[in-house]
């Protein structure tokens, strides 16, 4: 199978990335339709913001859950459930408009129901990529999935705000029918899933995804760089809007910069395959973490919008391939009965300090002002660019095998299937999973799919 036309050719990805790209563009409407919908109906500022920090406490409470909720059941059934109570709940909001009963606490429930489905949904998504994608067009699958999540969070705010003035409840009927199809998508999926593994050699521990990562030193350097990246982006975003703020800038103004990084994105998704082919691990974060520090030390020197968001379309142009080195790696290395779990880890090392990054910012910008913050930003990249590029670049252990040519070296058929292999085998060029030293490829990953179905 030529990765090239992985969309064309593996028709049960096709049906999985047509699900995620619709009802995570569905979600992405009534991402900004939400605070807007709670403000229209007389809610206050702190009650938009309460909606939305009790979808993501009820993601962060149920994520290691979820995982090991993904490592036990059939994985697509709960993709497909998840999707149906996601259907009920959004489409309980229309409902509940017309009836004339439609409050703030319904909206609440709704956005707590919505985002409990979310968690458990994203790691056994992230582990039907494994299922239906061969390895040597992983790296190509990853891609594509950033490439449409890109472009469903570039497009998904400005068509919610369209929507939402056309009808403020149109935005939540037209997500809660993209998981509609997103399910309906998911059953028409024909891959078996892989081999159980037997319960006395099961690892049931909650905590099995986040013990099995201590032993991985490239991918926890690599996580560490992820990290890092992650907390500078999150306060780059409240240090960006504040600063352009600050100069006189006006709102058409700041959404156009802020458009650019969606735009980066989108094409560093694209170009992402290019990339990792022709850079070895430890060389492409190197790229990615000095882009990223010089970029930011751009932005303390000027706050005229024509030149900032040209450089945030190329710092963010070179994030993309992180994320997928990260999550290919994530998606071979770890032990099929262990995915589930090891997905909701990454995920929490990953994502777990960014939370505070805006609050990081207001308060280094409110002290120190905007210039001497950007300083301290790329500052961090580049301390956690050397920090993790300086052992990556001695491994080899993540760099990725996407060609036909490293597939026969390794005596690994590109028709072979994922789910032909027993849960337990290691993967070619794996390490047995119960290893105690690092396991690896051979020489040529959000991070786990972030919102994958939504979100």
């Amino acid at each position: 199978m030529k990765s090239a036309g992985i969309l064309r050719t593996n028709p049960d990805f096709r049906r999985y990335w047509l699900s995620s790209t619709l009802s995570t563009l569905g979600s992405q409407l009534s991402l900004l339709a939400f605070p807007l919908l709670v403000l229209s109906i007389g809610g206050s500022a702190a009650q938009a913001g309460t909606v939305a920090t009790c979808s993501l406490v009820a993601r962060t409470l149920l994520r290691l859950p979820a995982g090991h909720l993904a490592d036990r059941i059939d994985r697509r059934m709960i993709m497909v459930g998840t999707d149906l109570v996601r259907l009920v709940a959004l489409a309980s909001i229309p409902l509940a408009s017309a009836l004339g009963e439609l409050g703030q606490v319904h909206l609440l429930c709704v956005a707590v129901v919505e985002g409990a489905a979310t968690a458990l949904f994203s790691p056994a998504a992230t582990i039907a990529v494994r299922d239906v994608v061969p390895e040597t067009d992983l790296t190509d699958a990853l891609s594509r999935s950033q490439t449409a999540m890109a472009s469903s969070s570039l497009i998904g705010p400005f068509l919610g705000g369209w929507l939402f003035t056309v009808d403020p409840i149109l935005p939540f009927a037209v997500d809660a029918a993209s998981y509609g199809v997103s399910a309906l998508l998911l059953l028409r999926m024909g891959t078996l899933p892989s081999r159980k593994v037997a319960d006395s050699e099961r690892d049931n521990r909650l905590t099995a995804g986040l013990r099995w990562l201590t032993h991985q030193r490239a991918l926890l350097a690599a996580l560490l760089f992820a990290a890092g990246i992650n907390i500078v982006s999150a306060a780059a975003q409240t240090t960006m809007v504040v600063s352009l703020r600050q100069s006189g800038a006006g709102g058409t103004a700041i959404g156009a910069v802020m458009a650019c990084a969606g735009i980066g994105g989108l094409l560093g998704a694209a170009a992402a395959p290019w990339l990792i082919k022709r850079n070895p691990a430890g060389r492409l974060f190197l790229l990615i973490g000095t882009v990223w520090a010089l970029g930011l030390a751009v932005f303390s020197a000027t706050t005229q919008p024509w030149t900032v968001g040209p450089v945030l379309v190329v710092v963010v142009f070179f994030s993309p391939p992180a994320g997928i080195v990260v999550g290919r790696a994530m998606l071979v290395l770890a032990p099929r009965d262990l995915l589930g779990r090891v997905s909701t880890a990454t995920g929490l090392l990953m994502a777990g300090l960014a939370s505070a990054g805006p609050v990081l910012a207001g308060s280094f910008v409110d002290s120190m002002g905007g210039s001497r913050t950007w300083l301290i930003l790329a500052g961090t990249a580049a301390v956690v660019t050397v920090l993790s590029s300086a052992h990556l670049l001695r491994e080899t252990s993540l760099d990725a095998t996407g060609d036909d040519d490293h597939a026969q070296n390794r005596g690994d058929a590109d028709t072979d299937a994922p789910d032909e292999r027993p849960a337990d085998e290691p993967s070619p060029g794996q390490a047995a999973p119960d290893a105690t030293e690092p396991v690896g490829l051979v020489p040529a990953p959000p991070a786990p799919h972030r919102g994958t179905g939504g979100s």
